[in-house]
C-alpha cells in the first residue's frame, strides 16, 4: 500500500474514517474540561479537491460527492455539518483541520508530519491559531514523548500513508508504546483493507500487550479481492461509551447511500485469528 492523502481525498474511505473522528472528538466536547488531541500523521492538513492529484482519482465525486448529493441520513449530520462548509470552497478537509474546527478554548491539537513539504504546507495552514501545534517529526517516535498530556483526556490519532510492509507493526507497537504511558487515553488507529491483514496485525500487538478493551470498525465498498482499495477500518482502543452505536448507525447509513455490497462491520473485542 501507499495510501498518499492527496490523491484519495475525499473518497469513501476518508468519509467513514472522518465520520468516526468527528463522533469521538463530539464525546470529547460534551465535558467541560479541555482535551488534548494527537495526530501522528497530518499530511497538508487541507486538500484542493481540483488538484492534480485529487482529479488524476476522482475519488472525492464518488466520496463525499455522493455522500452529499444523496438523501439527509441524520446520522451523518454530525459529519457532514463539519465537512459541507469546506466542499463547498473546492476544498476537502483532513484529520487536523476537521479537529481543529471541533477545538474549543483551552483544548489542543499536536500535529506530526514527517514530510518537509507537507509539514511546511500543514504549519502554513494553521499559522495564527494558538491551539494547534505542528511538529515537523517522526510521529512514531513524538507518540510516546506527546502523551500523557496534561489534560489528562483527549485522543491520539494514527493515520499513515501504509507505504511499507512494516507500517502495520510500526502502528501496532506505537499504539502499545503510547498506551504504556497514558492507558485512559482514546487512541485511534486508521488501515486500509485490501487482502493483507493489516488490522491483525495491530490487533495482535495489542492482545500481545493484554490490552482487550478495543472496537474494530470497518467500512467495505466490496469484498477484499487482493487487487482494490476495498475500503479502510479503524482499531480504536478504549471507545466511548456507546461509539459502537453511533458509528455503526453512521457507516449503515453509508451501506445505503453506496449501494451494492458496501457494508459496516463493527465488532467489540476483537481477537485475531
Amino acid at each position: 500500500m501507499n495510501y498518499r492523502h492527496a490523491f484519495h481525498a475525499g473518497n469513501h474511505i476518508d468519509v467513514f474514517k472522518h465520520a468516526a473522528l468527528v463522533l469521538l472528538l463530539e464525546h470529547l466536547r460534551r465535558k467541560a474540561k479541555p482535551f488534548f488531541v494527537l495526530d501522528t500523521h497530518g499530511g497538508t492538513g487541507l486538500y484542493d479537491l481540483a488538484a492534480p492529484e485529487a482529479e488524476r482519482t476522482g475519488e472525492a465525486a464518488d466520496g463525499i460527492g455522493r455522500v452529499l448529493a444523496a438523501a439527509p441520513e441524520p446520522d451523518l449530520a454530525p459529519y457532514l455539518d463539519r465537512i459541507r462548509p469546506f466542499v463547498d470552497r473546492g476544498r476537502y478537509p483532513g484529520s487536523p483541520a476537521i479537529t481543529a474546527g471541533m477545538l474549543r478554548d483551552g483544548d489542543r491539537l499536536a500535529v506530526c508530519e514527517l514530510h518537509p513539504e507537507d509539514a511546511a504546507a500543514l504549519r502554513g495552514n494553521f499559522r495564527g491559531d494558538a491551539r494547534v501545534a505542528v511538529h515537523h517529526r517522526d510521529g512514531y517516535e513524538a507518540l510516546p514523548a506527546l502523551v500523557p498530556p496534561p489534560e489528562r483526556r483527549g485522543l491520539v490519532l494514527v493515520d499513515p500513508p501504509y507505504e511499507s510492509r512494516q507500517e502495520a507493526d510500526r502502528v501496532g507497537r506505537a499504539l502499545v508504546a503510547g498506551l504504556g504511558k497514558w492507558a485512559t487515553g482514546i487512541f485511534a488507529a486508521w488501515y486500509p483493507v485490501k487482502a493483507d491483514g493489516i488490522a491483525r496485525t495491530i490487533l495482535h500487538h495489542l492482545h500481545a500487550a493484554g490490552i482487550g478493551d478495543c472496537l474494530q470498525a470497518e467500512f467495505l465498498r466490496h469484498p477484499p479481492d487482493g487487487l482494490r482499495l476495498a475500503g479502510g477500518g479503524l482499531v480504536i482502543v478504549n471507545p466511548p461509551w456507546r461509539f459502537d452505536q453511533e458509528i455503526g448507525r453512521a457507516g449503515a447509513a453509508l451501506a445505503r447511500i453506496f449501494g451494492g455490497p458496501a457494508a459496516c462491520t463493527i465488532r467489540q473485542r476483537p481477537i485475531p485469528g
